[in-house]
């Protein structure tokens, strides 16, 4: 059984930190991209974060470079994003995601954690 579970959102004051862990169970993780997406109300789910199956060259959205870092453990079967100088905007449910490409595309997706950025 395929599972992704999200943790470590929370309530948190603008410019502070938070470090969002997924752990992945049921499937070979190694071999798959993983990514972390946001949604935020009335907003289309949007990719915030992305690193390949082998963690070389990580990928942000422009809106989150520079604050935030992604890495994953490939030994430990976990991806982590790690968001500092939150702001407000931040406001978020955040999904974690495993994506591979080979003949079909494969999305697997957590069921989310709320990240809150207010004062």
């Amino acid at each position: 059984q395929v599972q992704l579970v999200e943790s470590g959102g929370g309530l948190v004051q603008p410019g502070g930190s938070l470090r969002l862990s997924c752990a992945a169970s049921g499937f070979a993780f190694s071999i798959y991209a993983m990514r972390w997406y946001r949604q935020a109300p009335g907003r289309e789910r949007e990719l915030v974060a992305a690193i390949p199956s082998t963690g070389g060259s990580t990928n942000y959205a422009d809106s989150i470079k520079g604050r935030f870092t992604i890495s994953r453990d490939n030994a430990k079967k976990a991806v982590y994003l790690q968001m500092n100088s939150l702001k407000p905007e931040d406001t978020a449910v955040y999904y974690c995601n495993a994506h591979r490409v080979t003949i079909s595309q494969v999305d697997y997706w957590g069921q989310g954690t709320q990240v809150t950025v207010s004062s």
